[in-house]
């Protein structure tokens, strides 16, 4: 069952998917979609055409600016901020104040899985990968590879995770979960699970 609270402001244009509850102060705009399932936490916004699939969790305080577009089972921390603006300015060269004619937007894309950490900022346009792991506080200005731990300022690859988001250990020239048990290996500068 969907639960929206009532201090949520929720755009009669966006769609939401069954079952998703939308928290306190939250803000969904116009054309956003959300799939089934989904968390939008306390003073979370959601922009204009925003996408979601299925499982998505966007926690407090995030703020997911258009045209970002969240595959399923997407997790965004408290704090999070995916941008949409490579020039920021609040006022064109002539001192007019902008407006939404006045630049283009480019969005975030995170593949299924991924899981984006406390306060971190994810600089549009960038793409980060299935079941991809950025570290709280990070700030990603360049794509993350699937399976990547990412961390820094700017962020760098720091190691990989596996589906269940706990860092893989080297095994016999494979990595491996150790919650899981499956083993990735690596091609190309990139990692994928053994068997898929």
């Amino acid at each position: 069952m969907t639960s929206i609270s009532e201090s949520a402001d929720v755009s009669a244009s966006a769609m939401i998917g069954e079952g998703s509850k939308i928290w306190h102060l939250a803000q969904v705009r116009e054309g956003a979609r959300l799939g089934a399932n989904c968390v939008i936490g306390r003073g979370a916004y959601v922009g204009p055409g925003v996408t979601l699939g299925d499982n998505c969790k966007v926690q407090n305080y995030a703020l997911v600016y258009e045209p970002a577009v969240l595959a399923n089972g997407v997790f965004i921390g408290p704090a999070v901020v995916l941008t949409n603006d490579v020039f920021p300015r609040a006022i064109n060269s002539d001192g007019s104040l902008k407006t939404e004619d006045d630049w283009d937007k480019v969005g975030v894309t995170i593949h299924e899985g991924a899981a984006i950490g406390a306060r971190a900022v994810c600089i549009a346009p960038v793409t980060i990968g299935s079941w991809a792991t950025v570290a709280a506080g990070a700030v990603v200005t360049r794509d993350v590879q699937d399976f990547a731990l990412v961390a820094g300022v700017p962020a760098k690859r720091i190691g990989w995770v596996g589906k269940a988001g706990l860092p893989l250990q080297q095994d016999d020239g494979a990595w491996v979960c150790p919650s899981t048990g499956t083993r990735y290996a690596e091609y190309d500068g990139g990692l994928r699970a053994l068997g898929d």
